[in-house]
């Protein structure tokens, strides 16, 4: 335990404190979310989405509780996240590694779909100050200009990194008063009619691409080497601001369901600035857009740190490449796994596959729940060393109770998206779907998945 701990994350620097934690927390999940997702959740299921937030509230705080756990122990302190979780509990390396390679490949997916989220937005922005812009023209260039400023800001070190996540945060918390406080006296009880416009089926249909507003959670799990009293910090800050989230999210939905028309919020490409226009005027209207503009921002900003802090760990155990764990004397930071993240995001951006990128991130991190759950229900059986360093107040019974509701949980939304895929594999082809590039999520994942192992393989026969 204490030389992974002195390790990687003796290394890095433990610049972040509370703040930029919550922040960090926070950030990822407001931004993606309900500013991008809402209006394609509607189509699915319609208003029934604010259900849908409390729902998927409950599977992630149970979800969470596995990772306050771990977290409290000395893997608290260092940067690997579910892949540290796994490894030490079953002590199986590959399986804990088939973990991280999928969130590694759903992180360079979320990164060029936020990219391509915050493009629309700005466009969004322009729009409503009378600038006359083709989003067709400046949808891609301003996307690339956003992964080469956040690239940019990490690079600088992980100091700005939090900077930067704050005062986005500060910006997308006042946008938020400035839409739900005058936004809940414009409700009209008549939009949420139907409240279930798309039945049972519907609803648990909506639930998957929702759950890309929950995603990523997890993240802050991976700066355990650059926070300070981490292993006291981090548990803290997943259960107060996951509670936190939830509620804005609920208040959002609310605002908007009952200001927009089902129509109008579906065919939008940036919802909430669409309510804010109703009953806004034009500055209000604006600072919305711009709130919008800092919280898929903020996720982006958040979602670009987990590759290179997951490669580190990875490389210092020989799945990847070794330069993938150097760390800048200067900086602090890892930047050759920063550059390796901007460019494969990058590419994926312009390639134009971040419809599928959202579809893969889900399914990735759902199964990546799953493993981790399990995980926790076994420690004190397959490593009561490491489970007796537990610091956390979470009861036993609790933590076997929010373990069951995750599983069940997660396993529900996984099965969900298999359904998904099997259907979308009857009715075509699989030659078609090649041709035209749109292998359904189960057959992406397969083949990341045997991708990933081979790449074990290779590393185990090194």
């Amino acid at each position: 335990m204490g030389k992974r701990a002195g390790g990687v994350g003796a290394r890095l620097r433990r610049d972040l404190g509370a703040l930029e934690t919550y922040a960090a927390l926070v950030g990822i999940l407001v931004g993606a979310g309900i500013f991008t997702v809402t209006s394609d959740a509607s189509a699915l299921t319609g208003p029934s989405v604010i259900f849908g937030h409390v729902v998927l509230m409950v599977a992630v705080v149970a979800t969470a509780v596995p990772y306050m756990v771990f977290l409290s122990t000395s893997l608290g302190t260092e940067p690997g996240g579910e892949y540290a979780h796994i490894r030490e509990t079953f002590r199986s390396p590959r399986l804990a590694f088939l973990g991280a390679w999928l969130k590694l490949i759903s992180y360079i997916g979320a990164g060029a779909f936020l990219a391509s989220a915050l493009a629309d937005y700005v466009l969004a922005l322009l729009g409503i100050l009378g600038l006359d812009v083709s989003a067709d023209a400046w949808r891609t260039p301003l996307a690339a200009a956003s992964l080469a400023f956040f690239f940019g800001v990490h690079a600088l070190g992980v100091r700005w990194f939090g900077r930067v996540q704050v005062t986005l945060c500060a910006v997308l918390g006042v946008s938020i008063v400035v839409l739900v406080v005058p936004g809940l006296f414009e409700v009209e009880l008549e939009n949420f009619r139907p409240f279930w416009s798309g039945g049972a089926r519907g609803f648990a249909s909506s639930l998957p691409p929702l759950f890309f507003a929950w995603a990523g959670f997890e993240s802050l799990a991976h700066s355990g080497g650059e926070v300070r009293e981490s292993r006291a910090q981090l548990p803290r800050t997943f259960l107060r601001g996951l509670l936190l989230t939830g509620l804005i999210f609920i208040a959002m939905s609310v605002v908007a369901f009952g200001v927009l028309p089902k129509s109008a919020l579906e065919a939008s490409n940036a919802p909430m600035a669409e309510v804010a226009a109703v009953y806004l005027p034009a500055g209000g209207a604006a600072l919305v857009a711009i709130g919008g503009v800092a919280a898929v921002a903020t996720s982006l900003n958040a979602s670009f740190f987990v590759p290179s802090r997951l490669g580190l760990l990875l490389a210092e155990h020989g799945f990847l490449p070794a330069w993938l764990g150097s760390i800048h004397p200067a900086s602090g930071t890892p930047v050759l796994g920063l550059v390796a993240t901007f460019v494969l995001t990058l590419l994926l951006l312009l390639t134009g596959q971040t419809g599928l990128a959202l579809g893969i991130a889900v399914f990735s991190l759902i199964v990546l729940y799953l493993l981790h759950a399990l995980a926790l229900l076994f420690l004190p059986g397959s490593n009561p060393e490491l489970y007796a360093e537990v610091t956390s107040p979470v009861p036993r019974s609790v933590q076997v109770a929010a373990v069951g509701v995750s599983l069940l949980g997660m396993g529900a939304l996984l099965l969900v998206q298999v359904r998904g895929s099997l259907v979308q594999m009857f009715a075509s082809d699989f030659g078609e779907r090649m041709a035209a590039m749109e292998l359904t999520t189960l057959e992406l994942f397969v083949a990341w998945a045997l991708l990933g192992l081979l790449v074990a393989g290779l590393a185990h026969r090194r």
